[in-house]
């Protein structure tokens, strides 16, 4: 099946405006394109839950915060394609800088709260990018539905805020974080590795599921925190940025799992930046086979 491919708004909007004359539930699925499973788990939950299917692919360059990140950041439009091709999807929408920010654009939409801290923190004016495009594309999709993955969870928090606080009337579906066999959270990142970094780097899941668990059956989060902290750096990163627990619909810091809740980090293996996180548990119970 062939993937159409669109590539301006008038021709999007005028497609999407013949679906809902057609009365069809409309999603998008919004990526920066360089698919992997984990993103094409996402097309597949909104085939299922969807009459029509958009795809989003632009690298937004408004929530990078480096020049080198952005201009690495892997591209393959023709590969994304064939991707897609088996899945169903009925519009791959593909626009270009130009076409998302036109000259003299100057409308920024900044998130508080929920992005505050974490890669909020280090990673300045990202998530201010995140929801610029992120309602942009809401807004020229038409969609009814949205569907984000859990593994970038702060992100995923910042979406349903700017969803709410301006009425948008679209709803967010989370789909879980899939993951390698070994462990490590799919990214499109994760090419960037070398082929030892390849074999540290699913570690860094292992310690979180464990230091959960920790915490699930007493132990003390600050503790637990500062031990899987050095664990990850014994294990072979080079730096742990955050490695915080958080509130799971919240996101509010938390002294202890005293409701469901979630860890998360960002940590450097060699130039590669990656982010996971797992839940926690407040009541008895396992969170999962260990990885």
């Amino acid at each position: 099946m062939n993937v159409p491919i669109v590539r301006t708004i008038s021709d999007l909007r005028r497609i999407v405006a013949e679906w809902h004359r057609e009365g069809a539930r409309v999603a998008v699925v919004p990526t920066m394109g360089a698919l992997h499973e984990g993103h094409l788990s996402l097309v597949r939950a909104a085939v299922d839950r969807a009459d029509r299917v958009i795809v989003t692919l632009f690298v937004n360059p408004k929530q990078f915060d480096s020049a080198t990140d952005l201009t690495g950041y892997p591209r393959n439009e023709a590969e994304d394609v064939v991707k897609l091709a088996p899945l169903g999807v009925h519009v791959l929408y593909a626009p270009d800088a130009a076409e998302m920010y036109p000259q003299g654009f100057a409308t920024t939409i900044s998130v508080g709260g929920v992005s505050e801290g974490m890669c909020g923190a280090y990673r300045p004016g990202h998530f201010d990018g995140v929801a610029t495009v992120v309602t942009k594309l809401f807004l020229q999709t038409g969609a009814h539905l949205a569907f984000f993955g859990e593994k970038d969870f702060q992100q995923l928090h910042v979406v349903r805020r700017l969803v709410r606080d301006l009425d948008l009337p679209v709803e967010i579906v989370a789909c879980p974080t899939v993951r390698e066999p070994d462990g490590l959270a799919l990214s499109s990142r994760n090419v960037r590795l070398s082929a030892p970094e390849r074999q540290v780097a699913p570690k860094l899941a292992g310690i979180l599921f464990d230091t959960a668990r920790r915490i699930e059956a007493g132990a003390a989060a600050e503790g637990a925190l500062a031990e899987a902290r050095r664990a990850i750096l014994d294990a072979g990163y080079d730096e742990v940025e955050y490695l915080e627990l958080r509130g799971a619909d919240d996101l509010a810091p938390l002294a202890a799992a005293d409701r469901p809740a979630r860890l998360l980090v960002a940590a450097w293996i060699g130039e590669t930046r990656l982010i996971d996180n797992v839940p926690v548990q407040y009541a008895s119970g396992g969170i999962g086979p260990k990885i």
